[in-house]
C-alpha cells in the first residue's frame, strides 16, 4: 500500500493561550477525498494552514506527500494546491491571463503556460469566458477559476477550504462535478465545508472535529449507521414555534436551512408521544415526514452544536 498523502499526529496549536488544536490525528489515503467537519472555530482552517505550511504548529507532527511540514516546507508546497476561503484571482485580469500569470509563477515557459491555461480553461468549463475579466464572472465561475489556478502546477494533493461558501445551488453542483473529476483523476483532496450535504455527496471519509481533535471518522454511510434510528421531520404551522418545539423534546434540533424540527425517534410509540406533546403545548404541526439519518443528525449528536451558516 502507498503511504498516506496526508498524515498528522498529535497536532497542537493555541492562540492567545486558547487551545484550538489539542492532539489532532488525521490520515488521508492517497487518491481519496476526506471532508473535515466541525463547528465554526473548531480548528478546521487552522489544520489546513498547518498542513499547507502557512502556520507552524505548537506541537505534534505532520507529513504531506511524504514531507515534514516543518523540516521540508518547500517540498510540501511543490506537491500541493490550495483553494482558500478568499479567492486568489486578480479580477482585473481575464481568466486566461490569471492562469498564464500563475503558470509563469510556477516557472512554466510562455508556450507551456499558454498550453496549460487552455487545458485548464476547458477542464473547468471556462473556455467561453476565457477572455472576459474575472471581475465580470459569476460567483461560481470565479470559484472554478480559483480552483483552476490551484491546479496550474498539477499538484498531487489539493486543499479546499470551504470552497462553495456563498454559492447558489446550481454553482455548488457544478463545482461538485469538477471536484469529482479531480478525485477520479487521482488527486487527493482535503475538504473543509460547512455544508453537510456537500460532505455526504463528495467524501470517501468524513472526520468530525470537536474539542481540538478528531472525535469521529468513518465513511458517510458508516457514520449515519451509527445513529441507527429514523428521524421525524416536522414543519411547524407558525415558524416562531420551532424553537419552543426543540426546547420541549430532548434529542431534537432545528435545521437552520429548512426551518424543520428534527426529532430522533426512539420507536413507533415515541412518534405519537411527540405529536401529543406538541398538541398539548399549543404548537401546531403543518407537515410530518420520516427520514433515514443524515450527516446533519450525526453532526448534531457528536458536537451538540448547530452549524453556523
Amino acid at each position: 500500500m502507498s503511504p498516506p498523502a496526508i498524515e498528522a499526529r498529535a497536532l497542537r496549536k493555541s492562540f492567545d493561550g486558547r487551545p484550538v488544536l489539542d492532539g489532532l490525528d488525521l490520515t488521508v489515503p492517497t487518491g481519496t477525498l476526506l471532508a473535515l467537519l466541525g463547528p465554526n472555530g473548531c480548528g478546521k482552517t487552522t489544520t489546513v494552514r498547518i498542513l499547507t505550511t502557512l502556520l507552524i504548529p505548537d506541537g505534534g507532527t505532520a507529513r504531506v506527500a511524504g514531507h515534514d511540514v516543518r523540516a521540508e516546507p518547500s517540498a510540501v508546497r511543490r506537491a500541493i494546491g490550495l483553494t482558500a476561503q478568499q479567492a486568489s484571482v486578480d479580477e482585473l485580469l481575464t481568466g486566461r491571463e490569471n492562469l498564464e500569470l500563475f503558470a509563469g509563477l510556477n516557472q512554466l515557459g510562455r508556450k507551456e503556460a499558454r498550453r496549460r491555461a487552455a487545458e485548464l480553461l476547458e477542464k473547468f468549463r471556462l473556455t467561453d469566458a476565457a477572455d472576459r475579466r474575472a471581475g465580470d464572472y459569476s460567483g461560481g465561475m470565479r470559484r472554478r477559476l480559483d480552483l483552476a489556478v490551484s491546479m496550474v502546477g498539477a499538484p498531487r494533493i489539493l486543499f479546499l477550504d470551504e470552497p462553495t461558501t456563498g454559492l447558489d445551488p446550481r454553482s455548488r453542483a457544478d463545482l461538485w462535478d469538477v471536484v469529482r473529476d479531480l478525485v477520479r483523476d487521482g488527486t487527493t483532496i482535503l475538504l473543509t465545508t460547512q455544508y453537510l450535504d456537500e460532505a455526504d455527496q463528495l467524501a470517501d471519509r468524513v472526520a468530525i472535529i470537536g474539542g481540538g481533535r478528531v472525535i469521529e471518522e468513518d465513511t458517510p454511510d458508516g457514520l449515519k449507521r451509527r445513529i441507527g434510528t429514523e428521524r421525524l421531520r416536522l414543519t411547524m404551522t407558525r415558524p416562531e414555534h420551532a424553537h419552543s418545539a426543540v426546547a420541549l423534546q430532548p434529542g431534537t434540533h432545528l435545521e437552520p436551512e429548512t426551518g424543520e424540527v428534527v426529532v430522533a425517534l426512539r420507536g413507533p410509540d415515541h412518534l405519537r408521544q411527540v405529536l401529543d406533546d406538541f398538541h398539548r403545548a399549543g404548537l401546531g404541526v403543518a407537515s410530518v415526514s420520516l427520514a433515514a439519518p443524515t450527516l446533519d443528525d450525526v453532526f448534531f449528536q457528536l458536537t451538540d452544536k448547530e452549524p453556523v451558516a
